[in-house]
């Protein structure tokens, strides 16, 4: 068979926010579909949401309740989502409870009954909720050679009527090898929903997929007023866009620094801004925006440890409006700080942001309010989400500065507790040293994957318009150690000179 003779597949949308990019573009039309889980996964509600993103009077949909809460209950919970259109109520979409049908007669009687409704209605969309319901009330008397042709006769006259059918169960993983329900499935769709500490985690896997395919693993997903929103694991990875060979430098708005960079941060870049409690990493990040701001450039900030109106107020010290951007849509501070988030959550609010506003500099504030503000279990794998996340990013062409606590040892130079420093095309490290009884603050430029940058060992002030980078510090050496000793006159003597004829 060649290419021609294929039957193409079309792909049916979900309505929900990324969950088409883990099946890989929909769900294949006419398909057979499960969503298990425990209760409490949010079944309902994901059915509830591709229902109503599409059915029409054209191509409606059937809804069918077994044994579970009324359709008149069910609906009064699921209109509190945005996604509910009540329009489509009993017109686009109608309910039929099948209670009586499955409590008095057998399965054949439930098979003709749910023929009957989709002859009638010719629906695009067919939904059995709960399906478990009627198997667990024929389960004493039939076996599993009768279920399955039970469920194999429902998959063929809803597939001839070319309806895409889902069948919703709270089923445990244990019966997926010898339930025959899951191996006349086309697709399995199981939701999972975990209790870690005081967090509660939502987790979707695609455990089959016929015809296409899917994202492989576990990918997160939140129950919003909106509905249901998934967030891929592989999100912003897919469709990389090469690095103009020529990327202009980015200004920092931070006096003295530029100079150290060789003109500022090359575009598209990742730039890491490490150093100890109070030494100003927050305040770069301010200057950053701020001199894209003045520039006319869209920036968005990620922040975790404060609130936006105390973030503006800080900057307003400093002698920066970000009042102003933000009411005229330049300026996005994004505040994400839930104790149950996810990695992908949080790049999906921010690639959102920047598309939405097409921003060139975003500003992550910081790693560790970021940790802090995940789920456990995200915690375990921070140092792989966050190279995701930064890859994603950047993918995108916009510049990131993200800011890291680390701890002072006075012994060596860290740059991150994460060892993370791969991920960075650039390294700035902030440290304070001890000199002649007062603690200085000096900066110096550890990584430039872009080019040559400045080997200098400035120091620097934070002043009332923010950070200030002076000359090189000279007459010390040990200054990375942060317990510096004078250098002898007369070897400093010679180093000047040495230094002047190099130039």
């Amino acid at each position: 068979m060649n290419s021609e003779d294929r039957v193409a597949i079309q792909k049916l949308p979900t309505g929900v926010p990324g969950l088409d990019e883990i099946l890989g573009g929909g769900l294949p039309e006419y398909s057979f579909n499960i969503i298990a889980g425990a209760p409490g996964g949010g079944k309902t509600t994901l059915a509830h949401q591709i229902v109503f993103a599409n059915a029409t009077l054209e191509r409606p949909a059937l809804y069918f309740t077994v044994l579970g809460e009324p359709a008149i209950k069910m609906l009064r919970y699921q209109q509190q989502f945005k996604f509910f259109d009540p329009a489509k109520l009993n017109t686009a979409i109608r309910f039929v409870n099948l209670s009586q049908v499955v409590l008095e007669k057998d399965l054949n009687a439930v098979l003709e009954e749910i023929i009957k409704e989709v002859e009638a209605a010719n629906p695009s969309v067919v939904v059995v909720d709960s399906f478990r319901t009627v198997v667990r009330k024929a389960g004493g008397g039939i076996g599993d050679v009768e279920l399955q042709g039970f469920v194999q006769r429902l998959a063929l006259h809803l597939t001839s009527w070319q309806a895409t059918t889902f069948l919703i169960g709270e089923y445990t993983e244990g019966e997926i090898r010898d339930n025959p329900v899951f191996t006349i499935a086309d697709g399995l769709l199981w939701l999972y929903q975990q209790i870690e500490r005081n967090s509660i985690v939502r987790k979707l896997q695609i455990m089959k997929l016929r015809g296409q395919a899917s994202v492989p693993g576990m990918h997160t997903f939140r129950i919003t007023a909106e509905g249901v929103q998934a967030f891929p694991r592989t999100f912003g990875l897919t469709g990389r866009t090469d690095r103009a060979p020529n990327r202009q430098r980015l200004p920092c708005g931070v006096a003295g620094f530029d100079d150290m960079l060789g003109g500022g941060i090359p575009e598209g870049d990742s730039l890491l801004v490490a150093g100890p409690s109070g030494s100003g990493k927050s305040v770069f990040a301010t200057q950053f925006i701020a001199e894209g701001l003045r520039r006319g450039e869209a920036g968005i900030v990620a922040i975790f440890e404060e609130r936006p109106e105390e973030y503006a107020g800080r900057a307003a010290s400093l002698g920066m409006d970000f009042q102003k951007p933000q009411h005229d849509g330049k300026l996005t501070i994004i505040y994400l700080r839930p104790l149950d988030l996810s990695v992908d959550e949080t790049m999906r609010e921010i690639l959102d942001a920047v598309a939405r506003t097409g921003a060139k500099r975003v500003v992550i504030d910081s790693l560790a309010g970021f940790e802090m503000a995940l789920a456990p279990s995200f915690r375990t794998d921070f140092r792989e989400s966050l190279y995701r996340m930064i890859g994603a990013l950047t993918r995108t062409g916009v510049t990131i500065v993200t800011t890291v606590e680390v701890t002072e040892t006075f012994t060596e130079l860290a740059l991150s507790p994460y060892a993370i420093s791969f991920l960075s095309d650039d390294i700035i490290r902030l440290r304070y040293v001890e000199i002649d009884g007062q603690l200085r603050k000096v900066m110096m430029v550890v990584k430039m994957r872009a080019g040559d940058h400045s080997k200098d060992i400035r120091e620097y002030e934070i002043t009332s318009e923010g950070l200030r980078v002076g000359e090189r510090l000279k007459g010390y050496h040990g200054l990375i150690t942060g317990v510096p000793e004078p250098v002898d006159p007369e070897s400093r003597h010679s180093a000047e000179a040495a230094d002047k004829e190099g130039r």
